[in-house]
């Protein structure tokens, strides 16, 4: 249940498609799903939204929601399913989050969420923890993250994923929130100095392995978001790097090839190649052949009735043949 090294949740990017690919590159990395609110989980379609492969282990949901009582019956459900980890939502600053009452705008009012958690807590055995950011607005971050993990461990939770930067809602988009407000690293660390029977995870503008080996040496765990979706292959160093595994010879081909047979099963369940191929393409930043693939791809993928000649076509620019010639002429 190591949170060491954990590839954030992250809308349109970590679905069921992309998760399986990542796990093809690291066994010991915790992946989280989308966040899925708590109402479409009691409602919905529980296949397309809760669906993922036996592989994905160790795998959470991701849940939003500002509601106790859906989010315990929501918690519940994906216990049945077989999770590994419920995750609370405190951090999206997006407009239709806040317009729902859940994700940052919560920073706001700690005390409805700890009883969220007391509430998922009392019904499900998994762990249930929560990623937030260290503050909101006008708040300030010294006050306004200690005052939320006294209300969060109040709720029996021990486990705080944190984005080391303010949400601003009023005056900036979700975008320039990812960017904008400063990141204060030193804040993260405060806290877990204060408060070490804590598991704390940072979070927020980490784009290497050696970043997160630094972070490592005050915290917990990290948790990687964009660099982790678009440079995809330090993934493939993840186990090596910070699990003490021995380290894998494997190349993009290598792993591409893998992933096929994912691929191939998918597109047989009707899938379209495109939903998973999308996930793939930054995997040939910097490679010889890399252009090629990725344009092959662009141009077929999304073609009625693309299969797996298309992505073996697409996987052949990047052989260690074709290397190999282009390299020579």
């Amino acid at each position: 249940m190591s949170h060491r090294f954990c590839v954030a949740p992250m809308m349109d990017w970590t679905d069921r498609h992309c998760r399986a690919f990542h796990r093809h590159l690291t066994r010991r990395a915790r992946l989280y799903t989308e966040m899925v609110t708590a109402p479409a989980v009691i409602h919905g379609d529980r296949t397309r939204l809760l669906g993922f492969a036996p592989e994905e282990h160790p795998l959470a949901l991701q849940l939003g929601g500002a509601d106790p009582a859906q989010l315990a019956e929501a918690a519940r459900i994906a216990e049945g399913v077989g999770y590994d980890e419920i995750n609370l939502n405190v951090g999206c600053p997006s407009d239709r989050v806040q317009s729902g009452r859940f994700g940052a705008c919560l920073m706001a009012e700690p005390h409805l969420v700890a009883r969220c958690l007391e509430a998922m807590r009392k019904v499900v055995a998994l762990p249930v923890t929560v990623k937030c950011r260290i503050g909101i607005d006008d708040q300030d971050p010294e006050q306004s993250l200690r005052a939320f993990l006294d209300a969060v461990e109040g709720a029996g939770v021990t486990t705080i994923i944190v984005h080391a930067r303010k949400a601003w809602l009023d005056g900036l988009s979700p975008k320039e929130n990812r960017d904008i407000p400063p990141l204060d690293y030193p804040l993260v660390r405060a806290v877990k100095r204060e408060r070490p029977h804590l598991t704390i995870v940072i979070n927020g503008g980490i784009a290497s392995l050696d970043e997160a080996r630094a972070h490592l040496e005050t915290v917990d765990g990290v948790m990687l978001g964009r660099a982790a979706y678009q440079t995809p292959f330090l993934l493939a160093d993840v186990d090596a790097a910070l699990f003490g595994e021995e380290p894998g010879a494997r190349t993009p081909a290598d792993i591409l090839a893998a992933y096929r047979e994912t691929v191939a099963r998918e597109l047989a369940r009707g899938v379209p190649l495109a939903a998973m191929t999308r996930h793939v393409l930054g995997l040939s930043h910097g490679l010889p052949g890399g252009r090629r693939f990725r344009r092959h791809l662009a141009e077929n993928a999304h073609r009625p009735g693309a299969g797996l000649a298309v992505y073996d076509g697409a996987c052949a620019w990047l052989s260690p043949a074709r290397a190999d010639a282009q390299a020579a002429a």
